[in-house]
């Protein structure tokens, strides 16, 4: 099969295709003949020799999402059937033309959406599931801001968030990004390149905050959530190690927590995709459900679709098609 590969850490010229084996099917996986594969943020971390893939996952082949069509089953699979059109959570090796998953890693491809943008749900879709509505615990009607909400997490969290019944809040970067928010559904967004984010929102009333960004954004996210407000952390791009103050978060009884999803076990994956049939999938075959996949490039120029996603001048998801 072909599988883009890189040999040692570097940029995105590493990026490279090669011949390698079909990998092999476990009793409780499946095989994935892939039509598209996303690509992450986490995908070019990895790329740099920051963020290796989990022990026994792929090393040298990105990618944490897939769509395609099941070729193999493992002997133990109850749940598919060899032809299901399925989307897949995987630790790692989606850039590749056969991946290997384990079954209850997979979903089905909602109601409007195709085969191929399918790929760009699996790793937005669990995290912000969790993140969001799990460790959160979003209510309908409460109001939910989202930092970084043109990109690939925060597009999924400002639709799913809006039609589920809560209230989405966005910052972006650019009146383009902002725009792009808004016709997602968030009612209130913020260019934070043109204005002051305590300024704009102080006198808003909010309930919880996703936050990709940490640094700085610690406190401001303190100053601004609501007594019992949640503030859920899914990244710490503006710096890991933000001064706290405790007296903030006694006095309006805050919650802070986070998660990584990729180090997490199968029984919880499998356990999460379970929820996320259940309870998203009707949020997600909602008409107003919008696909995000706004960039294709083929496999073979994963090096220009990594270089698009360090630009940070995209919108949306990145899909490597197969």
């Amino acid at each position: 099969m072909l599988a883009i590969v890189y040999d040692n850490p570097g940029p995105t010229s590493v990026l490279h295709p090669k011949n390698r084996p079909v990998p092999a099917v476990g009793e409780n996986d499946v095989l994935i003949r892939t039509v598209a594969a996303g690509v992450n943020r986490p995908d070019i971390i990895q790329r740099l020799g920051k963020y290796p893939a989990p022990a026994g996952a792929v090393q040298d082949v990105l990618g944490l999402e897939v769509s395609g069509f099941i070729e193999r089953i493992g002997r133990n699979v109850t749940r598919w059937r060899r032809g299901d059109e399925v989307c897949a959570l995987i630790p790692g090796g989606g850039y590749a033309e056969y991946v290997s998953a384990h079954e209850g890693s997979c979903l089905p491809i909602p109601a409007h959406i195709s085969l191929e943008d399918a790929a760009a749900l699996p790793e937005t879709l669990f995290t912000v599931w969790h993140n969001v509505f799990q460790r959160g615990g979003l209510k309908k009607g409460e109001t939910a801001l989202i930092y970084g909400a043109s990109g690939g997490i925060g597009s999924m969290a400002v639709q799913l968030i809006s039609i589920y019944g809560a209230h989405a809040f966005a910052l972006a970067g650019s009146p383009e990004k902002a725009a792009f928010c808004t016709s997602l559904g968030a009612e209130k967004v913020i260019d934070y390149t043109q204005n002051n984010l305590l300024d704009t929102l102080l006198s808003e009333s909010i309930d919880l905050i996703l936050d990709s960004l940490g640094g700085k954004f610690l406190d401001i996210g303190l100053t601004l959530l609501k007594p019992e407000g949640r503030l859920v952390y899914i990244n710490a791009m503006e710096g890991n190690q933000p001064g706290l103050d405790i007296m903030k978060v006694m006095k309006k009884r805050l919650f802070i927590t986070g998660s990584t999803l990729r180090p997490r076990g199968l029984d919880f994956k499998a356990s999460l995709a379970n929820d996320i049939k259940q309870y998203a999938f009707p949020l997600l075959e909602d008409q107003r459900f919008k696909s995000v996949v706004n960039y294709r490039f083929p496999a073979k120029n994963a090096s220009d679709a990594h270089e698009l996603m360090e630009s940070r001048d995209f919108t949306g998801k990145i899909i490597l098609q197969f």
